[in-house]
């Protein structure tokens, strides 16, 4: 007997051999079920060999409980000693699955199924499996059946008798002679409706690639056909109640559980389209209408029951079509971004613990292999195996993969298909989540061999194995095609130069042969630039092929490359913090401008990262204009000077651009922007701040070279039109007035000869051709037009205003606001025009009848000739002309009793009109959003094209460049005009509400 306060030496073994709970292990061993073999040493060490001990025992005493009789007991118990293999074996499975250990406590004599022990049994197969269910006559035996078949091979995959891959191998073997049995008990009980059709079952997925889960869906497709002298529409509906009863057979709940659902949503049409089609039906479908990931799904279609001619006949028509979509308009980005979808949609409390789905899991394993064999599978018959790993092998062994690549790969995907197969193993449960339960984790990490600290050690593996694909997934891709012109790998089979132009079309090049050549000349060579950049192209060639215009991003690094390769923080910019790369990428790969101010000074792309030193964010206007003046203070003359500010505008036009590309398209460290008027706004807000800048730098550079100090007149500038309103987009004009005032004592012709000189030697310098993008000043909206003086005096202004001032005038002062020069003279002349853009009393019936006629006489004359009036963003139906004059109409109207309105800016004119109930929510929220939308549209389009335009372009890749900024991808052009028509036709119902009722 054991002294109080001391442990049993029974205890003490028990702990030794991991168990997690000695004192219910030894009740257990000394119950009676146990009693003949409790002193036997070879179970305890069973017992703790296996991935729960605790678990394994509890099974292994319900299992001698369930059993009939004293006789029963003591031959489980002798053949458990005697017998080392069925010991392993049953033991293994108690401690790896509660599940089955309760199907063996339900069915007590199933155990002598893990008796045999003969080669044949090492590898079953289909014939195996086919004759261990021959005996199933319903559902209900058909069920109990499927676990007896499952019990063997769980014992020998928890022995490692067979690996994860024979394993998966075997339970789609197993699936497939379930299937068939399920189609025998359903033509059994419908024999009629057997006669009239042949009905074959197509396995597609795991079961068709030969790799399935313990517990997974059976993704199937039905193929029927009439028999000779059948009606085909009859042939079809017994077809279909055959396959509804096989489905049902497998999927429904008994009192023996369910064996797996059977899924049909892969077939043409998903759940819309009917169950059973014909084969010229099937092949008219995936001839005109199928989708990119359809033809991916293709690649593991097998039969797998009912009619084997039929099936045959399937795949012999339908394989062809398979090695033809990656000849298809956008199939690696249609590829990509199903996978992103996938990701997307992960909740994000699961994203952690996916083994599937979530980055570095299965499914990027399975979706990298599945393009390579898409693209390469065409020419080269070796590739086209549906089991992943079968597949990774012959791309290794073809060239298309570096060998190291795949063997670490293949590693991975086993170790992580190991996990997979565990967890499911359990209990029996459909999951791809790792658990977060210390007691489960510690199962898990038992069952795969971790037995000194399980737990830390899993998830130790789990995550270099995931990072391990993470890193290999896009790089499995590119990464042959660097080995292609670089010769890396001596001695290792590399792609040949067909099968590397192959990939490169297929990701979406149109000139193959000069993307091949600017690789050649990044990757080439060994010096320190080549090798760190060796390093970052697989990850960049992604990047630019999600993409419109890979082509253009690719040679844009080039150039960058070249002109910055050679300098120390580039490399480590590119090298060492996280965002700069994607960045650059995205930036390089968007369209022209971006790229055009860069290669100005290459210097700029600093901005790209994520240190102290860069960042996109916009600077302020008092921040910028702080350095522009100082470097006209610098200067040694005006010209110099002004070359100086300018330089600062194409930098900060730069990081505007770069900020807004990056919003827009979205990068692993910062998603997509949710808020599109955000980025407006955003974009808006930088220009103009930093046109009023420029200018404020200009006008001090030509008053101190023409005057010293101090000019001999006042003078203010003011910006009109987007300008005043904080909305200029990168190709606008900068619309102003000037205003000068001369000062005591200076005649008025010299102040007016000063103000006069001062702005256009401004105009002269901001449009002087250079390396950096002219600033266009406009004066137009001065009274009297074009006909008047550029420049007047604050008097010169009050008089005009008081006698000849026209309603248009009022309207175009709404955007007034001061940008530069003298303050003082600024605030005055706003107080000037305050009283002429929010009337007293509001607007007259006769003012508001002229508003409207300029507005319909604008829209019939200013449309260019041949323009699509529904898609022009400015003038046309529901576009920026249209929510701006419907907005500053309520502010000439209701300005005088309504603070919020008086302000410069559409959006926050708007928001206070439907604040004070003058428009319906609604409607303010309809106007928003067209505007917006057309914003955003007319920035695309200069991004995309390097020149501004109010229509969408013509050219199909500019036009996809344009849609990839909006957020629709590859092959939706079609979906953006849609959209953008849709908005549009909804605000201009909105505007002839307000505007014109």
């Amino acid at each position: 007997m054991t002294s109080p306060g001391r442990r049993s030496s029974t205890f003490t073994r028990l702990l030794r051999h991991g168990f997690t709970d000695p004192s219910a292990a030894e009740r257990l061993l000394d119950g009676a079920e146990l009693a003949p073999v409790r002193a036997d040493p070879v179970l305890l060490e069973a017992l703790g060999a296996t991935a729960d001990p605790d678990l394994a025992l509890h099974g292994l005493v319900r299992l001698l409980e369930a059993q009939p009789d004293a006789t029963a007991r003591r031959e489980l118990l002798d053949t458990l000693i005697a017998s080392k293999p069925l010991r392993d074996r049953l033991l293994g499975v108690l401690g790896a699955s509660e599940a089955l250990a309760d199907h063996l406590a339900r069915h007590a004599g199933d155990w002598q199924a893990l008796v045999t022990y003969e080669p044949r049994d090492l590898h079953r197969g289909v014939a195996e499996f086919e004759h261990g269910l021959a005996e199933a006559t319903d559902p209900v035996s058909l069920r109990v059946a499927y676990r007896r078949c499952l019990l063997s091979i769980a014992a020998r995959d928890v022995c490692g008798t067979i690996d994860v891959a024979e394993t998966a191998a075997e339970l789609a073997d197993l699936a497939t002679a379930t299937l068939r049995a399920a189609l025998a008990l359903a033509e059994a009980d419908a024999p009629e409706d057997a006669a009239l059709c042949r009905l074959a079952v197509i396995a597609m997925g795991k079961c068709g690639g030969h790799e399935l889960n313990y517990v997974s869906d059976v993704d199937v497709i039905f193929v029927g056909e009439a028999v000779d002298g059948a009606d085909e529409a009859r042939a079809l509906r017994a077809a279909t109640s055959l396959a509804s009863h096989m489905m049902r057979i497998c999927s429904e709940t008994t009192v023996e559980g369910s064996i797996w659902p059977v899924d049909a949503n892969l077939r043409p049409e998903g759940r819309n389209g009917p169950l059973v089609r014909t084969l010229s039906s099937h092949l008219a479908y995936y001839q005109r209408w199928a989708k990119t990931w359809e033809f991916q799904a293709l690649l593991k279609a097998r039969p797998v029951a009912g009619d084997a001619g039929l099936g045959a006949e399937y795949v012999a028509a339908l394989q062809p079509l398979v090695w033809q979509a990656a000849d298809r308009e956008n199939f690696v980005p249609d590829v990509q971004k199903m996978r992103r979808r996938v990701v997307e949609n992960i909740p994000v409390a699961e994203v952690d613990r996916q083994l599937k789905l979530g980055p570095g899991g299965l499914r990027d394993v399975e979706f990298a292999v599945q393009l390579l064999q898409l693209v390469h599978g065409r020419s080269d018959a070796s590739l086209r195996s549906g089991t992943t790993l079968d597949a990774l092998a012959a791309l290794a062994a073809g060239g298309y993969v570096g060998r190291v690549d795949a063997a670490q790969l293949d590693e991975a995907y086993r170790f992580l298909r190991s996990m997979e197969h565990r967890i499911q193993l359990h209990r029996l449960r459909r999951t791809h989540l790792v658990p977060e339960d210390e007691t489960d984790l510690r199962r898990l990490g038992r069952s795969l061999g971790l037995r000194t600290d399980p737990v830390a050690g899993l998830l130790r593996a789990w995550k270099r194995h995931a990072s391990v694909v993470r890193r290999l997934h896009e790089k499995l891709f590119y990464r042959p095609l660097l080995d292609a012109v670089a010769q890396l790998a001596p001695g290792e089979a590399r792609l040949s130069a067909e099968a590397a132009r192959e990939r490169l079309v297929a990701l979406g090049y149109a000139d193959p042969a000069a993307a091949l050549r600017h690789l050649e000349a990044l990757a080439s060579g060994v010096t320190r630039k080549a090798a760190i950049q060796r390093t970052l192209l697989p990850v960049l060639l992604g990047w630019f092929a999600d993409s419109a215009d890979p082509d253009t991003g690719l040679l844009n690094f080039r150039k960058v490359s070249d002109a910055l390769g050679k300098t120390p923080w580039y490399l480590r910019l590119l090298r060492d913090e996280g965002a700069a790369a994607e960045n650059l990428a995205r930036v390089l790969s968007a369209g022209r401008l971006a790229p055009d101010l860069l290669m100005r000074a290459p210097e700029a792309v600093a901005l790209l990262g994520d240190g102290d030193a860069g960042g996109l964010a916009p600077r302020g206007r008092a921040q910028l204009e702080q350095e522009i003046l100082a470097a006209v203070r610098r200067a040694d003359g005006a010209v110099q000077a002004v070359t100086a500010a300018r330089g600062v505008r194409r930098r900060e036009l730069f990081r505007t651009a770069a900020a807004d590309i990056v919003g827009s398209y979205g990068t692993d460290a910062h998603p997509v922007e949710a808020d599109q008027g955000a980025l407006v706004d955003r974009v808006g807000g930088a220009v103009s701040d930093l046109t009023a800048a420029t200018l404020a730098g200009t006008l001090r550079a030509v008053v101190r070279d023409g005057w010293g100090d101090t000019l001999p007149t006042r003078f203010a500038v003011i910006g009109m039109g987007r300008f005043g309103g904080h909305e200029l987009g990168y190709g606008s004009d900068a619309d102003v007035l000037f205003v000068h005032e001369p000062r005591d004592g200076v005649d008025e012709r010299e102040a007016a000869d000063a103000a006069n000189k001062v702005v256009s030697e401004m105009r002269r310098l901001l449009q002087v051709p250079s390396a950096d993008p002219p600033l266009i000043v406009d004066a137009d909206l001065r009274p009297e037009g074009k006909s008047g003086p550029l420049v007047r005096t604050l008097k010169s202004y009050e008089a005009y205003y008081r006698r000849w001032s026209l309603v248009w005038e009022s309207h175009a002062l709404l955007r007034a606001e001061f940008v530069a020069g003298d303050e003082d003279l600024g605030r005055r002349f706003i107080e000037l025009v305050d009283p002429l853009r929010y009337p007293a009393g509001g607007l007259a019936e006769d003012a508001v009848r002229e508003i409207r006629r300029l507005k319909a006489r604008m829209e019939a004359e200013r449309l260019p000739r041949g323009a699509d009036p529904k898609l022009h963003a400015k003038l046309g139906p529901g576009g920026l002309s249209d929510v701006e004059w419907t907005v500053q109409l309520l502010q000439l109207r209701y300005g005088h009793r309504e603070a919020g309105l008086r302000t410069t800016r559409t959006r926050r004119a708007l928001a206070a009109a439907a604040d004070a109930g003058l428009v319906p929510a609604e409607s303010a929220g309809t106007l928003d959003e067209a505007w917006v939308l057309a914003t955003r549209v007319r920035n695309a389009v200069m991004l995309v094209r390097g020149r501004a335009g109010d229509t969408f372009p013509t050219d199909p890749r500019e036009l996809a460049a344009v849609g990839r900024y909006l957020g629709h991808g590859p092959g939706h052009a079609g979906d953006m005009l849609d959209e953008y028509r849709r908005t549009a036709r909804r605000a201009r119902t909105v505007v002839e509400e307000l505007f014109y009722a």
